[in-house]
């Protein structure tokens, strides 16, 4: 099996600080989407979500372990999505404890200090990554440009 690996110009926008969107399935086929605070970099073939607080999502994964992710890379001016599969989850260790200062620092400069609490670190697997730029915007609406020719 040929490993997906995560390219090394996607790091900066898993540091970026902005909520990503995640998308899971449960086992009858029923979607969710959820926003998570923070994903992070394990390895060249790994990601770990933060498991805050979100109970249908956990309860999808485990029925189902696949996942898809969308990040925003701003500077870069496209998204990334991440097709993902479950691995594990992790209530200690370097990664958990990253994570959590991570999410605790957020939570701090937001004044939501001990409302967001890192329950586990859930670590999968990249099955792909997709970078999709965004659309060109030339500042004109189709509607400008015809009110100007006529």
């Amino acid at each position: 099996m040929r490993l997906t690996r995560l390219p090394p110009e996607i790091r900066p926008v898993l540091e970026n600080g902005i909520p990503a969107a995640m998308v899971t399935c449960s086992a009858d086929g029923t979607p969710n989407t959820t926003i998570i605070s923070q994903v992070y970099y394990v390895d060249e073939t790994h990601a770990a979500l933060s498991f805050q607080f979100f109970s249908k999502t956990i309860r999808n994964v485990r029925e189902n372990p696949r996942a898809f992710v969308c990040l925003a890379d701003l500077s870069g001016h496209a998204s990334w999505v991440l097709q993902l599969e479950f691995q594990r989850s992790e209530t200690e260790g370097v990664i958990f404890d990253t994570m959590e200062m991570h999410i605790e620092a957020i939570a701090s400069m937001t004044g939501m200090s001990g409302i967001f609490k890192l329950r586990a670190a859930d670590i999968y697997r990249v099955l792909s990554v997709e970078k999709l730029p965004y659309p060109m915007w030339t500042g004109a609406s189709s509607d400008d440009q015809s009110s100007t020719s006529a």
